[in-house]
């Protein structure tokens, strides 16, 4: 390929809409498509090439057909026709300047990305917070703060908007009114799982964005969220890894970053929890060992931590310690009952009433954990338990 065709430029309509017909073409990938682009000297010159010139590279004969007759480029014509009646999503070509230059750095990056929300904060600096769609209380705790603390710092949290660490981790962002972006493995239009998408919302207002690789109105296939960890990888300084088990989408997620030469970053878990499987394992292999923001921050490129401002009195006010709370700041009932509490092990309402009766009647309990759970002191899980919040 020229220099001149490797030079980040502002894409043209046209252009674009080649690059969107390459990765429409069936039986071609991101890695054939570009090959083809280089062989051919350009985008253009690839749609001037006759069928013959087509096969002529080896090309499988439906993709040959597809990009000889004209019927990619109609179904590029299509599908820009759905992007721009969605309305706020944007087709961003592996060529043009907005494209994120950390993307462009893996094996395979996406020939097109659908962008709904900000173009801008997908290039910026940024760690993926990935984990299981079932964590603990303990899991779910530390993705929130740690997506709190990082972003408060001016990183972007980058994640799949899974149940789970994904969406904790994208939570804790909101939470200090920082930048979130979630990469989707359905077209941008199709929010999944239906439940986030008030979060969705949420990321959009505070300047965030949803990405996706997808054609606009692609279902939630099994097989495309492995597909797109890549780039949840790829897009990224660095992995941070909360709660996985053994074989999860997490473990192909930072199989990925590990290919990718990105940072990859493990909260240690419960040695007896199969969740905890696959941080420990990653931490066992070399992946940094993380507690507190810290250890993701002094890990982090020296230019990336001189250009981000530092916002401290957003960051989570825990500090190094287990709870965003001092106990010396609560009422006397409040005191005992979060005194009972543990962060990372639910306690049912039977068993608080039940330690706690001697001192505290229920009515006093039932109200003083009201008082905490109102007050963002306590977290009620369902069936009537509860944990301290992070």
């Amino acid at each position: 390929m020229s220099e001149a065709a490797t030079m980040p430029c502002k894409l043209t309509e046209t252009s674009s809409m080649q690059w969107l017909a390459l990765a429409l073409t069936p039986g071609l990938g991101p890695t054939k498509a570009r090959r083809l682009v280089e062989f051919f000297g350009g985008i253009a010159n690839v749609f001037s090439a006759s069928l013959t010139e087509l096969e002529a590279t080896g090309l499988h004969a439906s993709s040959a057909q597809a990009l000889g007759t004209g019927r990619s480029l109609e179904l590029a014509n299509d599908e820009w026709a759905r992007a721009n009646a969605a309305g706020g999503v944007r087709l961003i070509a592996l060529e043009d300047q907005l494209y994120p230059a950390q993307l462009k750095q893996i094996y395979d990056p996406p020939l097109v990305l659908y962008v709904r929300g900000s173009e801008t904060v997908i290039s910026q600096a940024g760690i993926a917070v990935v984990g299981t769609r079932h964590p603990t209380p303990y899991g779910s705790g530390m993705a929130e703060r740690l997506g709190c603390d990082l972003a408060a710092r001016g990183l972007v949290i980058f994640s799949g908007m899974a149940r789970g660490v994904d969406t904790a981790g994208h939570r804790g962002a909101i939470a200090a009114k920082g930048k979130t972006v979630a990469v989707f493995g359905t077209g941008v239009d199709v929010p999944y799982p239906k439940e986030n998408t008030r979060l969705m919302e949420q990321m959009l207002a505070l300047g965030g964005a949803v990405i996706s690789e997808f054609p606009m109105g692609t279902f939630p296939a099994p097989q495309n969220f492995p597909i797109r960890n890549r780039i949840i990888s790829g897009i990224s300084l660095g992995v941070l890894v909360v709660e996985a088990a053994e074989y999860s989408g997490t473990r192909i997620t930072s199989r990925c970053a590990l290919e990718q030469n990105r940072e990859v970053f493990a909260v240690p878990g419960n040695v007896t929890n199969r969740n905890s499987w696959g941080p420990n394992t990653l931490i066992k292999q070399g992946a940094k060992l993380v507690a507190t923001w810290e250890d993701i921050w002094e890990e982090l490129p020296t230019d990336v931590r001189l250009r981000l401002a530092p916002k401290s009195s957003d960051e989570s006010s825990q500090g190094q310690t287990a709870s965003l709370f001092q106990e010396s700041e609560l009422p006397p009932h409040e005191k005992k009952i979060f005194a009972l509490l543990k962060p990372d092990e639910a306690i049912h309402i039977d068993e608080i009433v039940e330690r706690l009766e001697p001192d505290l009647s229920s009515s006093e309990i039932f109200a003083a954990l009201f008082e905490l759970e109102l007050a963002g002191k306590v977290k009620q899980l369902p069936g009537k338990n509860f944990v301290k919040s992070f």
